[in-house]
């Protein structure tokens, strides 16, 4: 029997794939044999970068493209460079997002619109323009990066909540609609999750804090994430579809922060 995640000659496209989570996840897929799309905005240089790294550690072809996925016709640029290089792709990752932290009722409506736009209607055009060729291949995965606060609100983001839990509905209608054309569709929801972007925030906020609030007794790392992602990227999780998984170490259902129960 096989025990290895095998993505052999996947064609595998990640949305903001530069740095952070996406870039773990290219580099995880990677190992295990994908071919990696990495879609960037404005970030030539890290994105450059990550695809030498790619081909170099793991002789796998690397595409680089810079597109806006909240604009139509920048995410119809990067699908047909899909095209054109590999007639097509296997999965795609909606990894892209943004935030901004606003009490709600001084929140702009330009920021409001900025992370609906990425968050929940670019993530759509992407999973609408891979659901499009996957059905006409009968074959397909597409992945969104979705976060624990899709249940979860939190002071500050109710755009970024909100956008988040329309983004685990929006899962579970693309994956009703394309299981009859063997294309599954999975919204991954990390939690604390530490990356070079926001190292400096958690020990400013204090780790130790973090580490207590959650049961695993740790905050995670982006290859918790990329392993997920590239297990349910793969055959093995051939009959999962229209559902969430949350990898925060039990965060999310940590909601009172002491055990009034004896050691033993």
């Amino acid at each position: 029997m096989d025990t290895n995640i095998d993505l052999k000659g996947r064609r595998v496209l990640i949305t903001g794939a530069s740095r952070g989570i996406g870039a773990a996840i290219a580099r995880i897929m990677a190992a295990c044999g994908a071919r990696i799309l990495i879609n960037h905005l404005r970030d030539e240089t890290h994105a450059r970068t990550l695809a030498a790294e790619l081909l170099q550690q793991y002789q796998t072809e690397a595409l680089v493209y810079d597109a806006d996925i909240a604009v139509p016709q920048e995410v119809a640029g990067l699908f047909r460079l899909a095209d054109e290089q590999w007639g097509g792709i296997d999965v795609l990752v909606n990894n892209a997002g943004c935030e901004t932290v606003d009490h709600a009722v001084d929140l702009a409506l330009e920021d409001w619109d900025k992370v609906f736009n990425v968050n929940l209607r670019g993530a759509f055009i992407c999973a609408q323009a891979a659901g499009r060729r996957m059905m006409a291949q009968k074959s397909g995965v597409i992945l969104n990066i979705s976060s624990i606060h899709d249940k979860v609100p939190r002071k500050g983001l109710i755009h970024y909540c909100s956008a988040k839990a329309g983004l685990n509905m929006m899962t579970k209608c693309l994956a009703l609609e394309l299981a009859a054309h063997h294309v599954r569709v999975v919204a991954v929801s990390p939690g604390a999750v530490q990356t070079e972007m926001n190292k400096d925030e958690i020990e400013k906020f204090g780790r130790e804090k973090f580490n207590g609030w959650i049961p695993a007794g740790r905050i995670g790392v982006v290859d918790d994430v990329a392993w997920t992602c590239a297990f349910l990227a793969s055959d093995k999780a051939a009959y999962l579809t229209a559902t969430e998984i949350y990898i925060d170490g039990g965060y999310k259902e940590s909601t009172i922060p002491y055990d009034p129960r004896p050691n033993k």
